[in-house]
């Protein structure tokens, strides 16, 4: 019996069989064969892509390893091999134990002695493997033609491995590392959760026992389009049908649905308390859970914008089930369906938060994920991130099998096509440059590169600090444009692209500068008045001219403010009132719905017939008496706002969350808003008036920022006032709120920690009594309240 080989060696000699079968074995004449091989199907275009690419030249580089597939390991089966085993190992005769030594040391001994020889063995199999293979074929690169070609659907595999952040971080740092970071930011967050729902079992994240119980799918479900429907896709996109895909789309619930339309409601009130009320409620909202990432994120506390992400991935990800797979390759979800578009947007983020925290690897595979969803759309510019993190994450194979298949192609003009961006052109040559040993194939790329696309040679030599020949300086091709003015769209793209590429991508190129000014200075030795516009750049405006592709440009800058906001001038300034919100940049012009009125037409608002529990009452009376001290005027303040319907729209938090807009305005602005009131003068604002002289922008301005309460639970935000059950992380559902509300009233509200509130200023009660009606006053001003009155001039 052989001796068993190690992973690495099994893995070394299926290399060696995918690549020119079991050294040794017989082949078949061919002339022998009963059947005839089966004629190929010519496909061209973007159809080739799917079914492999075994016609295209072969170029001298390392190939990708061949993946371990049901018909490779069926063929290793058949193959017989007929190279002579080594004899196995004799057992290590036993040596006698002497007296007074332990016989387990001595049988240690023995059995690493025999593991050594065993893996002599081995290798000596594999050498032997290795010398037979190399005399028949000749060369390593004569063993490469013979390799298995991948198909597009094969590249966009995604390794589930690599998914796992801490898995990286952990290689990097070491395990007790990543356990002391994790463990100060969650003391940082506060204690931990009385209530912690069980561990859940995920590939896109890595579920916390302290996130809210997950129950079933939470409203969202998965139905593969059908061929009418992905008939009528194609056109609409002006695309030709692709083999071995399948599309697909996410569903709302009727439960769900209302849940986004208060969501909507919350949005354009510009209250982000109401995003953490209807957390308390709805916990697994996908929409609200990236809105409060987005939040965390611009108040610059990533840990937690990021574990909102990772909550809206895990949401979505429990309604992927049945055939749908999304680390298979072949399956998309189509991005003109509102219902797909948050799943977009929450890997996107996830991409760039990997890339924050220098997880490549991960950023990478989630890159490609999102760049599998829709890879002839790319809606959200995968590729964009592609070009960068598959250098920056040592996948130069994959970028350079990726380019393989597409250069070259007779593709369509609307499909994106990787070769055609400047990125991948000048990402492609350092890919050669750092990965063949022959660097006269990268020089020759980026030649190419450099005759494509001029207009990345200024920015990225300014980026690596190196000096142009003057000639290259003062030609108009190599012009630096800052902005899109006086530039067609497609031109306006292309600069905008090279911007990005040399911002993301100069310090992969700090060691090649040398190499990169040398290439420059002689391909431009000398230069015409105008250079010439090559195939590949005709190419790139053609399908830029298109308004699919230039939207997927401007969505990949939105999601990037931070980092990118210089590039924003770029943008087509006839497009600016198509960008829309934050929960759904800029929405394709082919888009089959949105969050409008016609899509929540006969919808349930849920917080329209929602009555607040005893408990909550009791606590919102008890934060306002802790606000307000003062009976009499708490008394007037509940009747101002009970008098005003707009208000209750505008506040659904009620009248603790109206008082708390009002003690956030300056007085002379309250004052001034009122004296409007008296004398029955028209608000300023217009439509965004409210009785009583109040202005709705100016309510808006004044409602307190988002803060970090620290408590019980993952952390609230909203003005001090956590929303119900948010201390205990509970999930609670509008459906099932009688039961919560009597499993509340049952617990002993002295062991609740309730946060302090600030009351309201009395210098604000004493003008706003001034015209409801002054009510007595408990306590005296102080002196410096009363020469504050006397600053803003009410008597």
């Amino acid at each position: 019996m052989p001796p068993r080989l190690n992973k690495r060696q099994q893995r070394e000699l299926e290399e060696i069989q995918a690549l020119g079968g079991n050294p040794g074995a017989e082949v078949p004449d061919e002339g022998e064969s009963d059947h005839e091989p089966a004629p190929k199907v010519q496909q061209g275009g973007f159809a080739a892509l799917m079914a492999g690419d075994d016609d295209s030249d072969d170029e001298d580089i390392d190939q990708t390893k061949p993946s371990k597939s049901r018909k490779s390991k069926k063929k290793k089966k058949k193959a017989v091999v007929e190279s002579p085993k080594p004899e196995p190992p004799k057992a290590p005769q036993p040596v006698p134990t002497p007296k007074g030594a332990p016989a387990q040391s001595t049988s240690k001994k023995a059995l690493k002695k025999a593991r050594a020889k065993e893996k002599k063995a081995a290798n000596d199999e594999l050498d032997q493997a290795l010398a037979e293979l190399s005399l028949k074929y000749g060369s390593s690169q004569n063993m490469n033609q013979h390799a298995v070609r991948l198909t597009f659907s094969d590249l966009l595999s995604i390794s589930v491995q690599h998914l796992d952040s801490d898995a990286e971080m952990r290689r990097f740092f070491g395990s007790k590392v990543v356990q002391a970071s994790k463990a100060s930011s969650s003391s940082q967050a506060g204690p931990s959760s009385r209530r912690q729902a069980p561990a859940a079992r995920s590939q896109l994240t890595r579920p916390q026992p302290t996130w809210w119980a997950a129950k079933g799918r939470e409203g969202l479900s998965i139905r593969g389009l059908t061929d009418d429907e992905v008939d009528v896709r194609l056109k609409r996109h002006g695309w030709e049908p692709m083999p071995q895909e399948k599309w697909w789309t996410v569903e709302y619930s009727k439960r769900y649905k209302s849940l986004t339309k208060v969501f909507m409601g919350t949005v354009f009130s510009g209250d982000p308390q109401g995003f953490w009320d209807l957390l308390s409620r709805s916990p697994w909202h996908a929409d609200t859970l990236l809105q409060v990432s987005e939040v965390y994120r611009h108040r610059e506390e990533y840990a937690p914008a990021f574990d909102f992400v990772d909550r809206a991935l895990f949401t979505y990800e429990r309604a992927f089930v049945g055939a749908f797979n999304f680390t298979s390759g072949v399956n998309r979800l189509d991005f003109d369906y509102v219902e797909n578009r948050p799943f977009y947007l929450a890997v996107h983020r996830q991409v760039a938060d990997l890339l924050r925290r220098g997880c490549v690897r991960t950023s990478f595979e989630f890159a490609k994920l999102l760049y599998s969803l829709d890879p002839w759309g790319d809606p959200h510019g995968a590729l964009l991130h592609l070009d960068f993190l598959a250098i920056k994450s040592g996948m130069h194979q994959w970028l350079l099998d990726v380019y393989r298949l597409f250069d070259g192609k007779n593709t369509d003009s609307r499909r994106i096509n990787p070769s055609l961006l400047p990125g991948w052109a000048y990402a492609h040559a350092l890919a050669l440059r750092i990965a063949v040993s022959d660097h006269t194939k990268g020089t020759e790329a980026l030649r190419h590169a450099l005759n494509d696309f001029p207009s990345v040679v200024p920015l990225l030599a300014d980026k690596l600090d190196v000096s142009l020949p003057a000639s290259v300086r003062a030609h108009p091709d190599f012009k630096i444009e800052t902005g899109a003015s006086g530039l067609q769209p497609a031109q306006s793209t292309l600069h905008l692209l090279s911007h990005l590429y040399a911002q993301k991508s100069s310090p992969l190129w700090k060691d090649h500068s040398a190499w990169f000014l040398e290439t420059v200075t002689s391909t431009f030795a000398s230069l015409p008045s105008k250079l010439p516009i090559t195939q590949r750049r005709m190419d790139f405006l053609a399908l830029y001219q298109n308004l699919e592709p230039r939207y997927s440009a401007y969505r990949h800058l939105l999601v990037l403010e931070t980092n990118h906001r210089n590039l924003f001038p770029f943008i087509d300034v006839n497009l600016e009132q198509a960008r829309g919100l934050m929960c759904d940049p800029m929405p394709p012009p082919t888009t089959l719905n949105k969050y409008d009125d016609q899509y929540f037409q006969n919808v349930d608002d849920l917080l329209s017939f929602r009555t607040r529990t005893r408990r909550e009452r009791a606590m919102d009376e008890r934060r306002l008496a802790q606000m307000v001290p003062d009976v009499n005027f708490r008394q007037q303040l509940q009747g101002f706002f009970d008098a005003n319907p707009n208000f209750q729209e505008r506040f659904p938090g009620g009248i603790l969350q109206f008082a708390q807009a009002i003690a956030q305005l300056p007085p002379d602005v309250l004052e001034d808003m009122m004296l409007a009131g008296a004398m029955n003068e028209p608000p300023q604002g217009g439509e965004g008036g409210m009785p009583g002289g109040l202005n709705i922008e100016d309510l808006n301005a004044a409602v307190p920022a988002p803060v970090m309460i620290q408590g019980e639970g993952p952390g609230w935000l909203g003005g001090g006032v956590p929303p119900p059950h948010a201390a205990q992380g509970g999930n609670v559902d509008w459906d099932d709120e009688g039961d919560h509300q009597e499993e509340a009233e049952d617990e002993d509200e002295d062991e609740e920690e309730e946060e302090d509130i600030s009351p309201m200023p009395r210098v604000i009660r004493n003008i706003l009594g001034r015209f409801w009606g002054r009510a007595p006053a408990s306590e005296e001003s102080s002196s410096e309240e009363e020469e504050l009155l006397d600053n803003t001039g009410v008597d």
